[in-house]
């Protein structure tokens, strides 16, 4: 009688070859740290968002043409995000003195500024001279409605809100004698004047 012990350990490779191929006897991909691309997932959640929106076709058609609109309109966004958070980025940078300007004792309402300044300009006090030529020019601004005077505005904003060169050219000239230390003469005070007459005529140079 044969008494030894049947193989029950033989190899089928075209077994094992079966179960390779079977996904749902793949363990080790538990064991796996996953390779994933945070853009590619991305891209596929923004693809598959496209999809439901246009359709499969538009966007086999049109995929890249859209995608690129919406990437410029996101740009677009960020833009007009920041610069309404942060105007001055945009424009002429000034020094640090303009930046914390107040005008809580400037106004443009209840002065005589041509007998004022007439004033400033007799007595030789140049440098009120031009605080006063600014503060007529806001005002002049304001009512032709070219600005929107209001007492917590910097001159900046004024600045982007003219966008001409003869009032840029004022406001750094105000603000430099005015925060800067500048020295405040009779030729620019007549400079200034000259960029005023500019500034009404309403012209960009």
């Amino acid at each position: 009688m044969n008494t030894s012990a049947t193989d029950t350990l033989a190899y089928n490779i075209d077994l094992v070859n079966t179960w390779q191929a079977d996904p749902s006897y793949y363990y080790n991909r538990e064991l796996l740290t996953p390779d994933i691309n945070i853009m590619e997932w991305l891209s596929r959640q923004i693809g598959k968002l496209l999809q439901e929106l246009f359709g499969s076709r538009v966007m086999s058609e049109y995929g890249e043409v859209i995608l690129i609109v919406l990437v410029v309109l996101l740009l677009l966004f960020l833009v007009w995000f920041i610069y309404k958070k942060r105007p001055s980025l945009f424009l002429r940078s000034y020094s640090q003195t303009d930046i914390s300007y107040e005008v809580s004792e400037d106004t443009i309402y209840g002065i005589d500024f041509e007998k004022a300044i007439s004033h400033a300009v007799t007595s030789e006090n140049y440098r009120e001279a031009v605080r006063l030529l600014y503060l007529q020019t806001l005002k002049l601004l304001n009512d032709e409605e070219r600005i929107v005077w209001q007492p917590y505005k910097t001159p900046t904003q004024y600045i982007y809100e003219v966008r001409m060169g003869a009032f840029s050219r004022l406001t750094d000239h105000f603000l430099r004698v005015r925060y800067g230390n500048f020295e405040a003469t009779e030729m620019l005070f007549r400079s200034m004047c000259a960029l005023q007459s500019e500034v009404k005529k309403g012209g960009d140079t």
